[in-house]
């Protein structure tokens, strides 16, 4: 069986619903191997979570973390739900 690749929505909610399980905050590493993005990939999507504020980068001493925003953990809802009545229909 050959390796489905992951649409971009899939690796938005595969990131997001890392750091929602993660308590909200985590380091780019941990998104690095939990999303199992490469380095370049992982900048794009950080990107475009920070532009659409899904996310937000915070400095804690000299430390850079992520955390999920309201508007990332609405996000999550709404997949959560497309998931399930996908699955419902076995799609």
């Amino acid at each position: 069986m050959a390796s489905k690749r992951r649409s971009k929505i899939e690796i938005i909610g595969d990131i997001l619903f890392l750091m929602q399980r993660k308590g909200g905050k985590v380091k780019p590493t941990h998104i690095l191997y939990g999303g199992n993005l490469s380095h370049d990939r992982l900048k794009i999507y950080i990107d475009e979570l920070l532009v659409k504020q899904l996310i937000e980068e915070i400095t804690d001493g000299e430390k850079k973390f992520f955390r999920i925003t309201d508007n990332g953990l609405k996000l999550t809802e709404e997949l959560r739900k497309i998931k399930n009545i996908t699955d419902a229909f076995g799609l």
